[in-house]
């Protein structure tokens, strides 16, 4: 295949390994300076220039965008989807890892495990978003740090009060987050590719400090991850759209906390510790999914006029509990079942055979006045009317 790896720092030791991997392969790979685009809008097909000139026709991309240049550089890897070349790690799953808050947003939406997190604005509500999430000491992060950069442990809660407060005077946001004590200055970081995790390693904070980041002076060790902790990480990078991405976890008494998905993982720290060939594993499954470049599902089934894409949730009392797919009534009404979510087990593509369970959720693609009418409406709040005034009474 023909790869373009997009990075800004050639000689880095990830780019380089890369490279190297492709090469070793078999493959043509080029390393392009991601500032050095331009996206082309004025023909009629999307198409990309490099250094002024047409960008010569590529299989697969793959972005190492930093934070510095998240936006252009997603907008690059956007328009490499929007001509069909294939990319591990979609523009909206890089963004979205780029934003903490989002990111956390997206994870709950899943019900993966995290440390207690909250966010505000406005003074009056930094304590009470302190005690919400179990009081000092607390962890305040910069939605956009890296690199444990903007990440600060308030030990009281004025401390953290003070904190978050000038922060937020120079127009900082930050998220609010629980201090997970037993993990001990140490975290996992596990290195999904695909559905599988292809190497993990433990960092361990140097001293008192509770950042346990390479760049910190942590140290790193091989680890095997359980089955649990294998499962979160991989479905946490497959929820934010990332194909090839860096899990960091910490190791809670209940299980694995998921503390930040990475679309850029370095490589060095790993491949030292656990002496796998991460990079030849990133290489190899490029060019196993090449065939297969990310489409966005909703923008391409949403061009037929009155269809569309929408999530149909199997309530308790509807009549579809305890039927088969085959005999729920949606084929009848030209809906089709993309995927079906049960819990956080995920069916794609269910067989007609498959028997529905209150609290499904089912993906559709159908006709949009039909699943429409599937949807019950949404409960209005009731307001608590104010009682009127009392009459005086009469005894005479």
């Amino acid at each position: 295949m023909k790869l373009a790896i997009l990075s800004r720092a050639p000689r880095s030791y990830s780019t380089q390994r890369l490279r190297h991997a492709a090469v070793d392969r078999g493959h043509e790979v080029k390393v392009l300076n991601t500032l050095r685009f331009g996206i082309d809008l004025s023909g009629d097909e999307p198409d990309l220039l490099f250094r002024g000139r047409q960008l010569s026709a590529y299989d697969a991309v793959l972005p190492r965008v930093g934070s510095s240049i998240t936006y252009f550089g997603t907008a690059v890897v956007r328009q490499f989807e929007q001509m069909d070349v294939y990319t591990p790690n979609t523009s909206y799953g890089i963004a979205n890892s780029r934003d903490k808050l989002r990111a956390t947003q997206i994870l709950s939406r899943h019900r993966i495990e995290m440390p207690a997190t909250t966010f505000v604005r406005d003074r009056a509500d930094v304590i009470p978003a302190i005690e919400r999430v179990g009081g000092a000491p607390v962890v305040i992060k910069l939605l956009e740090g890296t690199q444990g950069i903007g990440v600060i442990l308030a030990p009281e809660l004025k401390v953290a009060e003070a904190i978050v407060e000038t922060l937020q005077s120079t127009r900082q946001n930050v998220l609010i987050q629980r201090f997970v004590k037993e993990s001990k200055g140490r975290d996992i970081r596990a290195l999904v590719v695909g559905d599988r995790v292809v190497a993990a390693m433990r960092r361990v904070a140097q001293g008192d400090e509770f950042r346990s980041n390479v760049h910190r002076g942590g140290s790193v060790e091989a680890v095997q991850l359980d089955e649990e902790f294998e499962r979160v990480a991989v479905r946490s990078a497959q929820i934010m759209g990332l194909r090839v991405a860096g899990v960091d976890m910490l190791e809670g008494a209940d299980g694995p906390l998921v503390m930040e998905v990475n679309s850029s993982p370095g490589l060095e720290g790993i491949e030292t510790a656990t002496k796998l060939d991460v990079a030849g594993a990133i290489i190899d499954f490029i060019d196993n999914q090449v065939a297969f470049p990310e489409i966005d599902v909703r923008q391409r089934l949403s061009v037929s006029t009155g269809y569309g894409v929408a999530e149909i949730v199997v309530h308790g009392g509807s009549d579809m509990v305890g039927k088969k797919l085959s005999d729920s009534g949606l084929d009848d009404r030209d809906i089709t079942v993309l995927t079906l979510h049960r819990g956080t087990q995920v069916i794609p593509n269910p067989r007609l055979k498959t028997v529905l369970e209150a609290e499904d959720r089912l993906l559709c693609f159908g006709k949009l006045e039909e699943m429409r009418s599937m949807i019950p409406q949404r409960r209005k709040r009731q307001r608590v009317k104010k009682l009127p005034k009392q009459m005086p009474v009469d005894l005479g």
